[in-house]
């Protein structure tokens, strides 16, 4: 007997086992009859879906973000978390690198997925800072912070994190230039938004930051 299902039901069968066998056999090294067999559909279903294996890759950098920007929007709202650790929650759960395989991840950052690592780039460029600057607006009527611009000072924080600290290899560092960076980059957060200095060392300073 024919199995059917919703087409939101069978497109997460598609992506999950996708994301699975990127992880195991690599991203060229599946084919998508290798996805076919995994979710025991025909062809015809898989293209309903998915245009290519590029396409499932795209969907599934979408999944990612999605949930990355669901979980760090779940925490910033929270009240009961003190400003300084809900802000270093947030910035936690929005290690993207942490949301997928390590495959997808060093899929993305070669040179011929420019276009893939530009899109989760924008996700995170117009995703984050609106969740970053609710928690900089509590900030600020606690008297934590002091800036008229919390929503500028977080875009500016996660353009400059996002370009210094992804693994594109656009700047190649060290890690003792890596560290002098991050020191720098924490120093001049926290003159942004009129912080006392130290008082924001813990938020940015952990591997995986934004």
């Amino acid at each position: 007997m024919r199995v059917v299902k919703q087409a939101e039901e069978r497109r997460n069968e598609i992506l999950d086992a996708a994301d699975e066998l990127f992880g195991l056999k690599g991203f060229d090294g599946t084919s998508t009859n290798n996805i076919l067999e995994k979710v025991g559909i025909a062809r015809g279903t898989l293209y309903h879906h998915f245009k290519s294996k590029e396409d499932i890759m795209d969907a599934l950098i979408e999944r990612y973000s999605d949930r990355l920007l669901s979980a760090a929007q779940e925490i910033a709202i929270d009240k009961s978390i003190p400003v300084v650790e809900r802000l270093t929650r947030v910035v936690m759960a929005l290690n993207i690198s942490g949301g997928g395989s390590k495959e997808m991840m060093e899929h993305i950052h070669k040179p011929q997925n420019a276009l893939m690592h530009q899109k989760i780039q924008k996700v995170i460029v117009n995703g984050v800072p609106p969740i970053l600057t609710e928690i900089i607006r509590e900030g600020i009527q606690q008297g934590m912070f002091s800036t008229p611009f919390p929503y500028e000072c977080m875009e500016m924080v996660v353009i400059y994190a996002n370009t210094l600290f992804d693994d594109d290899d656009m700047i190649t560092l060290t890690n003792e230039e890596r560290s002098s960076r991050m020191m720098a980059f924490i120093y001049n957060v926290e003159r942004l938004l009129g912080a006392e200095s130290g008082s924001l060392m813990d938020v940015m300073k952990m591997p995986g930051s934004i």
